[in-house]
């Protein structure tokens, strides 16, 4: 199956698979991560390879998650994700995308996906949004803006506004 995602996200996002690397070089010795980038400098990466607790206190994470890569509605959100990478950098977002109901990720175990689901995962460990439909990046910059520790982050980026 990861053929076929592989594929999928070759098609969306052109000079991905150039840009990734094994997933043990994904972790730094500190914990810093480290990750494949799509352009526009958004992070996606495939869920088999990753653990969620990697991205404590670094980045939010958009988990977009469907049965099969051909799923209408994991497409639709690929796409729209594609098309608006800057959007999710600037809110400190990671894409991690599993597009196979029998891979047992560690991400797949915590949020047990029915079909579609797009979560989103706040920086402390939190899942703050489940969406059992597609939404803009629109929509989730806006969830992700109404989160305490986003609206926290914009306070100290521009003091002015206190």
């Amino acid at each position: 199956m990861k053929p076929v995602l592989l594929a999928f996200l070759l098609i969306l996002a052109p000079g991905l698979a150039a840009a990734q690397t094994p997933a043990e070089d994904a972790v730094l010795d500190e914990g810093e991560v480290v990750a494949p980038e799509a352009p526009g400098g958004l992070l996606i990466l495939d869920a088999a390879d990753v653990d969620p607790e990697d991205f404590l206190w670094e980045f939010r994470i958009v988990a977009v998650m469907a049965d099969s890569p051909n799923d209408p509605a994991f497409q639709r959100q690929m796409r729209e994700i594609s098309e608006r990478p800057g959007d999710m950098v600037t809110r400190d977002v990671v894409v991690i995308v599993d597009s196979d109901r029998r891979s047992g990720s560690l991400l797949r175990q915590r949020l047990r996906p029915r079909g579609f689901m797009l979560a989103i995962i706040e920086k402390d460990g939190e899942i703050k949004q489940r969406r059992p439909a597609p939404r803009s990046v629109r929509e989730i910059g806006d969830m992700i803006d109404r989160f305490p520790l986003r609206r926290q982050e914009l306070l100290e980026r521009l003091p002015a506004g206190r």
